[in-house]
Order: structure tokens, then sequence, then C-alpha cells
């Protein structure tokens, strides 16, 4: 993923949780309140926190982009970072040329001409993330650690941020 120079210092802390972490599951919610979810590959975070995915025009959930959830991890890491805030899609293709990556042809085989080819834009309102870099160990030594340590241990670092975005014009497909 790209990482362009951040506005601020939460939204440059943020960048740097997410950067090492290769995938993110979007949940957004219908108009019946029903949950959906699906699995994405981040392409960038701009310079105002904006996160850019791939999606595919035919998805139901291209519809309900109001209100958004991403939640990001990676196999062997010991980070999770959730985000929510909305989602905004465009076809913008000057923005697909220079986002496109091979790793997309499976899904769009027309490469960055395909007809149902989108950008989802991820603009977070609020974010948290926890990050327990011994995890692995106390997993392993859970029951006997604490007991130990005679104090609770491993539980790692946790922050949440809130009014990451400021509000900019909404994107529109062209």
């Amino acid at each position: 993923m790209k990482i362009r120079t951040q506005a601020n210092a939460a939204l440059t802390q943020l960048a740097e949780l997410i950067e090492p972490l290769s995938m993110a599951v979007l949940t957004v919610t219908d108009d019946d309140d029903a949950r959906s979810s699906c699995r994405l590959t981040p392409l960038e975070m701009d310079s105002t926190g904006g996160l850019w995915f791939f999606v595919d025009l035919r998805s139901p959930m291209v519809e309900h982009m109001s209100s958004v959830e991403l939640a990001f991890g990676a196999a062997g890491r010991s980070t999770c970072v959730w985000l929510s805030g909305r989602g905004e899609v465009t076809d913008d293709p000057a923005r697909i040329a220079r986002l496109w990556t091979a790793s997309a042809a499976p899904c769009f085989p027309d490469g960055p001409r395909s007809p149902d080819l989108l950008l989802l834009k991820v603009v977070a309102g609020t974010a948290e993330y926890w990050d327990a870099p011994n995890a692995r160990l106390v997993d392993l030594f859970a029951p006997a650690a604490p007991v130990a340590a005679r104090s609770q241990i491993g539980l790692g670092s946790h922050d949440a941020f809130s009014g990451l975005s400021r509000r900019s014009p909404q994107l529109t497909l062209r």
C-alpha cells in the first residue's frame, strides 16, 4: 500500500499502524440493518487519510457506503486496526490507472479499463488499534504468565482516534 504524507499526527500514527497490514475487511449495513463483509486489499492512504480500494460495480455493497467499518490485520502480526466512517465510490480513470496493480487482474481481467471496476475511498471518522507485540508468548504461557509476573501482562497498547476526517466534496461517478 502506498502511504502519502498525512495532514496531522493522528493520521500519521494511523498510517504507520496500517502500512504493514496487507488485508482489510469492509463491513457495510444495508437498509434492513443486515451486515455484509468482504475482503479488500488496500491500495493507498492519501494525504487526507482516505483509504483506497478496488471494488466491483456489481457488488450490492456499493449501494450502502454511507456508514462503513474497516478492520485491518495480517497473518503473523499482532496489530489490529478498526476504522469507522463513510465510503465513496468513483470511476476516475486517471486514479484507477495510477493505483492499478497486477494483483487486481484476476478480479478485473480487462485491466484498468474493466467496465465494472470502481474505486472505493473510505474516509474514517474514528479509529482504534490494538497492538500486543508479545501476544504469541502470552498465548503460549497464558495460564502461568500473570502468576509468575504477579500482574497482568501482554495487554499491549490500545488507543482511539476521533475527528479524523474533514468533510470534503463527495466523489461522484462519471
